[in-house]
């Protein structure tokens, strides 16, 4: 499987665990032999447009897209071109009022990726037309581990956790390293319930960021 080099080096125990081996074994089986997303090349893209060494901020998702040519590798992201699934219409509402800033022409999210954001999926790949189907196999492991590895490596990382299970995902984050932001999920079920909207994640993040020394993410 691709992934940066700079993964690889953080990674490479990880690679060689046997729970590891068997989950590149079960996913290669099922896209041999059902249509899964994201496609292959773009399994490891939040890795790809985001190397460890670049890491600013931390978006955790749950998984990939389920639906027609709209997962891209890349957590809440969808394919130049492709409507805006709910949750991203409604963290593109909350970006244009947290910042007086129109709304974007694509959800194709390796703007931010490519700034820094690591936009992680705690499972990175999905049956079509099945949510949850490729849970359980080893992915959830794995991204524990990335989390883990970015907690402990680095400092001054802002971690945005968007709902139970975000949060759960984001549990053993040394907070006394990072900064932690947590809101509801901007799902319509939980934005439509007042767990979203308002939480000015991105204004938080780069004032945050700038308190620091580094360069503010354009949202």
């Amino acid at each position: 499987m691709k992934i940066d080099p700079s993964w690889k080096a953080v990674l490479a125990e990880e690679f060689e665990k046997p729970y590891f081996k068997a989950l590149t074994g079960f996913v290669a089986m099922e896209y041999q032999n059902q249509l899964c997303y994201p496609p292959g090349p773009e399994i490891f893209a939040a890795f790809d447009h985001c190397p460890f060494d670049a890491v600013k901020v931390v978006i955790i998702g749950q998984d990939p897209y389920h639906g027609p040519k709209q997962a891209n590798g890349l957590c809440f992201s969808v394919h130049d071109g492709i409507p805006f699934p709910p949750s991203l219409v409604n963290i593109f509402r909350e970006i244009s009022d947290d910042l007086q800033q129109p709304l974007p022409g694509t959800g194709n999210l390796e703007r931010w990726a490519d700034q820094g954001v690591l936009l992680l999926n705690a499972t990175l790949t999905v049956r079509r037309g099945e949510a949850g189907s490729h849970q359980g196999h080893g992915w959830e492991t794995f991204t524990d581990a990335v989390i883990r590895q970015v907690s402990d490596r680095k400092k001054d990382v802002v971690f945005m956790l968007w709902g139970g299970f975000a949060k759960k995902k984001g549990a053993k984050i040394d907070r006394d390293k990072h900064w932690v932001l947590e809101s509801g999920h901007p799902s319509p079920l939980s934005a439509n319930k007042g767990h979203w909207f308002g939480n000015q994640h991105f204004s938080k993040a780069n004032r945050f960021l700038a308190s620091k020394g580094l360069p503010e993410i354009k949202w």
